[in-house]
């Protein structure tokens, strides 16, 4: 008995199947060049200290974006929009067990929604939780 078993498929086959080939590049790490760091670190460190802690009150329906060098999650990107879906009064803490984790309890107070641009998926919205002290006002000069 025969089945119908799809072909197996190369790594460049599987890579160009999921939007990844030579053709269409991404960086998986990072799609927004970082800032030169290489002066002065601790104006740099106090920089970001006072832009987490400056807040902005959201409401629903507000388009916000990441505060600069303070992304820290892949979705949205720096130049996409978000929509704000709800401002929790009682954060839910991230549920990362390891201390070490950049998002070990982690207070996320703000659920926003973005619309996927890649596939699957895209041109849907997606809803996550954030840390509202990371977002700004989002502005068309972005």
């Amino acid at each position: 008995m025969s089945r119908n078993r799809p072909k197996d498929l190369s790594s460049r086959e599987l890579l160009a199947r999921i939007g990844l080939s030579d053709d269409a590049p991404t960086d998986l790490l990072d799609d927004a060049p970082l800032e030169d760091l290489s002066g002065d670190l601790g104006a740099a460190l106090r920089e970001r200290y006072q832009s987490l802690v400056r807040r902005h009150p959201f409401a629903p329906g507000d388009l916000v974006s990441w505060k600069p060098g303070l992304r820290n999650k892949r979705i949205p990107r720096y130049d996409q929009p978000a929509v704000v879906i709800e401002v929790l009064d009682t954060p839910a803490l991230d549920r990362e067990d390891e201390a070490g984790s950049t998002y070990f309890r982690e207070p996320l107070d703000l659920v926003l929604g973005v619309i996927s641009d890649s596939h699957p998926g895209r041109g849907e919205l997606f809803t996550w939780h954030f840390d509202s002290r990371r977002f700004q006002p989002w502005s068309e000069a972005e």
